[in-house]
């Protein structure tokens, strides 16, 4: 995750929620991308260190274990920028060109300047991410295969001027809920339209309060829509109790409930679920020290492994004095 500001619900639904079921089954790295912040951000660094570390208590707030997971910083390990280079050195600019999200971000980023190096070969940099690791799956949604398929063209690229270095990650596709922001508008953290992990109680209900619903109910006793209806959106993601989904979502199509009982339940789901989460956090950051040592020590061991790997890749590629 790229440490741009603070993490919101968006960030759990899309990756975090699955960050900590893959502990149960693979040996999983997780790293701050604080590199790829720069590819947009790189006219003020400032907050990057303080987003990183905040970043970093939200993933242990969520349950991602760094006795079973590698959660690291990627600009400890200076090899992830040594692959990169070596990789732009043979794959063709008009790959990097080509990848769906470029101009897309350049267009929604107008108010930027993008037209970098480092904004263009930002794939290089992703792709050496992955296969420094020699990761074997990585958890993508489907509008991040594009990206994971070019990854896999400069891998076999590599391979086939210096031999089999390179593994091949697959894609491990994820199911990724398309949660709107609070205005309907994209989930966005320039657009305020969030509800961030470290909300407080009171805050999660003032902001569900001012949530989007049916622009055409204008009184409780009208009809409303239901399906694309960000209040509902948020309560199947976060309601566990789907009788009680189902009975609001019924008397909403009728007119027989009004938004304050619907967003005041959502409110209260919404709490309870991220409860833990604020008590997990809270005792991360009360221990002095220890989102750093936990960053520390996991980017001490990612980069023995990436030390390998790079050991490998000179050898492969006669850089050898």
């Amino acid at each position: 995750m790229r440490p741009t500001g603070k993490l919101h619900l968006g960030h759990l639904v899309g990756a975090l929620r699955n960050w900590v079921a893959l502990q149960e089954t693979y040996r999983c790295y997780y790293f701050v991308a604080d590199w790829h912040a720069l590819t947009s951000h790189y006219a003020d660094t400032g907050e990057i260190v303080e987003s990183a570390l905040d970043n970093a208590a939200d993933w242990i707030a969520a349950g991602l274990d760094p006795e079973r997971s590698t959660l690291f910083v990627q600009s400890l390990i200076p090899e992830h920028a040594e692959l990169a280079l070596l990789l732009g050195m043979i794959t063709p600019i008009p790959w990097l060109e080509r990848v769906p999200t470029y101009k897309e971000q350049i267009e929604q980023l107008a108010e930027r300047d993008l037209s970098s190096f480092g904004f263009l070969g930002y794939p290089l940099l992703q792709t050496a991410d992955v296969i420094i690791y020699n990761a074997n799956v990585v958890p993508v949604g489907d509008d991040q295969v594009p990206h994971l398929e070019l990854s896999r063209e400069i891998v076999r690229r590599f391979n086939n001027f210096y031999g089999e270095v390179f593994t091949e990650p697959q894609a491990l596709l994820t199911q990724v809920p398309r949660l709107p922001g609070l205005d309907n508008r994209k989930m966005s953290k320039s657009y305020g339209n969030t509800i961030d992990l470290s909300d407080d109680a009171v805050t999660v209900q003032k902001k569900v309060r001012q949530m989007y619903t049916d622009p055409k109910r204008v009184r409780a006793d009208i009809p409303g829509t239901v399906e694309g209806n960000p209040v509902f959106l948020y309560h199947d993601a976060f309601n566990p109790d789907v009788d009680e989904v189902e009975d609001l979502k019924a008397r909403y199509r009728l007119g027989t409930v009004g938004d304050v009982e619907v967003k005041t339940k959502l409110a209260t789901a919404v709490n309870s679920m991220l409860d833990p989460m604020r008590e997990r956090r809270a005792a991360a950051l009360a221990r002095p020290g220890y989102l750093r040592e936990v960053l520390f020590e996991g980017s001490t061991s990612a980069r023995a492994e990436a030390a390998a790997t790079m050991e490998r890749v000179r050898d492969a590629m006669k850089l050898r004095y």
